[in-house]
């Protein structure tokens, strides 16, 4: 069994069990959190698409830990302009366990 969920505005294919890393959430480590945004359901050949979410799903999780991406490096250059910028990026992100898929 298996849904698509919607969080900061992304989509993610998520099974009972497994480890993902989202968005930054404002929720402290341990504590649960019921995703609602659910758009589509399957358990086998059973299919369930939402209009544009699933009526009544559930999919509940617990979060494992909160920390920063790898550093993305930005150059920026201009060619004979002896014009050049360096910058750096580290996106925050929270890791979930996904523990149960409710209709």
């Amino acid at each position: 069994m298996y849904a698509v969920i919607k969080t900061g505005g992304k989509q993610y294919r998520v099974a009972a069990g497994q480890t993902l890393k989202v968005e930054s959430l404002p929720v402290e480590e341990g504590q649960f959190i019921d995703f609602k945004e659910v758009l589509l359901i399957a358990n086998g050949d059973d299919i369930t698409v939402g209009h544009p979410m699933v009526e009544g799903a559930i999919v509940k999780a617990s979060i494992v830990e909160h920390g920063r991406g790898d550093k993305i490096r930005i150059v920026k250059f201009r060619r004979r302009k002896h014009s050049r910028k360096h910058m750096g990026h580290r996106q925050n992100f929270t890791s979930v366990k996904i523990e149960s898929i409710q209709r």
